[in-house]
């Protein structure tokens, strides 16, 4: 399993990518095609997620909906 450091490295290769508007990474000798800013944007939670994980953390999303009738 790849260390958090490695893990840091390629997100950061990958935001970066995102960023400039490119579809292809590259890094460790290996290349990457994505179709779209959805796959990568995917790509990047993955590795939020072994980033987490591998430092012994959850990722917590909550999404909180509050209603009223307006009375």
């Amino acid at each position: 399993m790849p260390t958090s450091t490695e893990l840091r490295a390629r997100r950061d290769t990958l935001a970066a990518q995102r960023s400039s508007g490119v579809a292809r990474v590259s890094y460790d000798g290996k290349t990457v095609d994505y179709r779209s800013v959805a796959e990568i944007d995917r790509a990047l939670e993955a590795l939020d997620r072994e980033i987490a994980a591998a430092e012994g953390r959850r990722i917590v999303r909550q999404v909180r909906v509050t209603t009223t009738k307006g009375l």
